[in-house]
């Protein structure tokens, strides 16, 4: 186990076109503090952490281990794991935790997943107060505001053979007495515009796979992000309904560009004739003048399994000759030939072919109303700005270097995790990019102006990832700690890299 030492780290210029170039720039810097490693690499062991202000203690899901990691924070320069808290006599997998004043919770996946999973209890001393029984694979949970309901996200994946595959749900558990109610897809006949069944035929119910929870700050409704059928549900908690799903729509990549190939020779970001699904996973939730906003990181995702699968490279499609009259370039291997699309929609007019093409993800970040209105999207800006900033490393894969370019024909930078601060009185979502690595900062306070902030990666791009020395790989899970709640008295970052094993606290700074 190692820990980088104290290190400033300077937020570099944004320089990504026309279309940013007006934003203030390096407004936020973020100051890397010191980092504690697992030193186990590409095995899960740093994904999602919660803070503890009482004890001054971080807790991180280690997959690997089926437990959690805890960290003394009360010198962030130094964090140290201080204990480890198995929880492998509860399940197969640990995939989530929350924290609410002296509460831990912690969701746990069965073995094999599709069956019920738990989310257990614990005290800061890791000792057990309670066990819950949910829905199947418990993907993220979180408390409420108030700390009075803990809403649970059950994922309900198949199995590989897709021969099993469970409903999703949403599991509301009141606290204070452990009870347990379900919010279920099985009343919903039909899907709004702008979502989609991710397997053709299958029920709607057991299609539907919540990936994270938001909640405003009312405590009465919850958000929920439907990754893989590109859709958010709401969730009355005192009721246990989903009373409304909202699609998401389809990004137009002819506006707004992406780099679609890893053989183009390089940086090459253009529009093309694609459709984005946003997809998102991590989302967030805040209120303006009384209406709650949503902001989600639109990662995208596959339903990709050895008994089924969608995926498919552009280049495999049968291109309808009326909608792509040029299908023979566009197939070639420089422009969308190797761009990793779904067989699954497209034909529009049920004749066999493909009349429209669709990407997975938006390479973006996204804030929609309460009543799913797109209000701000940042367009192609993460990937422009990671190219102009990265070079040769644009987007890069997470578990090893010398590969930039190689995630351009699946989501770009893959923008999955979010978490919003308030920050000398502004409102900062902070949006960690999975596959290049790093954190982009925006300042969101007004949903409808929002400006860039800065960038900065945590990455050494000449080290041997698979080695240990390449740092922070894979952002998988970002924790804001207020100043008033941290042990230096600052405002704090806390991520936690699922590929590099590690956990990195960074001071953030405001200008």
């Amino acid at each position: 186990m190692r820990f980088y030492g104290l290190q400033t780290l300077t937020v570099l210029t944004l320089l990504a076109g026309p279309a940013v170039a007006q934003e203030p720039q390096d407004r936020l810097q973020l100051r890397l503090l010191g980092t504690y490693e697992t030193g186990l690499f590409d095995q899960g062991a740093a994904e999602i952490s919660a803070y503890a202000p009482v004890a001054q203690r971080l807790y991180v899901v280690n997959a690997e281990a089926v437990g959690l990691d805890v960290l003394d924070l009360s010198d962030p320069s130094s964090p140290t794991r201080i204990d480890h808290i198995s929880l492998a006599a509860h399940g197969g997998s640990v995939n989530s935790v929350a924290i609410f004043e002296g509460s831990v919770a912690v969701a746990v996946a069965a073995e094999p997943a599709q069956q019920p999973g738990k989310v257990v209890f614990l005290s800061l001393d890791g000792e057990t107060s309670g066990t819950v029984e949910v829905g199947a694979n418990p993907d993220m949970l979180a408390f409420t505001p108030d700390g009075a309901r803990l809403v649970v996200a059950n994922e309900g994946e198949p199995d590989d053979d897709y021969s099993v595959d469970p409903e999703g749900s949403v599991s509301i558990i009141t606290v204070a007495d452990m009870n347990v109610t379900h919010a279920r897809f099985d009343t919903i006949a039909d899907l709004p515009a702008g979502m989609r069944i991710g397997k053709p035929g299958a029920r709607l119910a057991a299609d539907m796979e919540p990936e994270y929870v938001a909640i405003a700050e009312d405590n009465k409704t919850a958000y929920v992000t439907l990754q893989e059928n590109n859709g958010i549900a709401v969730v009355d908690l005192e009721t246990a309904t989903v009373t409304r799903l909202m699609g998401l729509g389809y990004k137009d990549h002819n506006v707004h560009a992406l780099d679609a190939s890893n053989k183009d020779g390089g940086r090459n970001i253009v529009t093309w004739p694609v459709k984005g699904m946003y997809q998102p996973d991590a989302i967030a939730a805040y209120e303006v003048s009384g209406q709650t906003y949503l902001v989600t990181a639109n990662e995208g995702d596959a339903r990709d399994y050895d008994g089924w699968s969608e995926e498919v490279r552009v280049a495999d499609l049968t291109l309808d000759e009326t909608a792509f009259p040029n299908a023979k370039e566009l197939q070639s291997d420089g422009a969308l030939g190797r761009l990793k699309t779904t067989s699954a929609m497209g034909d529009v007019d049920g004749d066999g072919d493909h009349d429209e093409i669709y990407a997975y993800g938006a390479r973006s970040f996204s804030i929609w109303s309460a009543s799913g209105e797109q209000v701000y999207d940042s367009g192609d800006q993460l990937e422009r700005m990671t190219a102009k900033r990265l070079g040769d490393n644009f987007n890069a894969n997470n578990d090893e270097n010398e590969s930039g370019d190689n995630r351009s024909d699946d989501k770009g930078p893959e923008p999955e995790g979010v978490v919003l601060g308030k920050i000398a009185g502004r409102t900062i979502a902070f949006i960690g990019l999975e596959r290049v690595g790093g954190v982009a900062s925006y300042d969101v306070t007004d949903p409808t102006k929002v400006e860039f902030l800065g960038y900065e990666n945590n990455r050494d791009f000449t080290g041997s990832a698979e080695a240990g020395r390449a740092k922070d790989l894979g952002p998988e899970g970002l924790t804001f700690i207020p100043a008033a709640q941290s042990p230096n008295g600052r405002d704090l970052l806390v991520v936690a890299n699922e590929v590099s094993g590690s956990s990195s606290v960074f001071e953030v700074t405001l200008n």
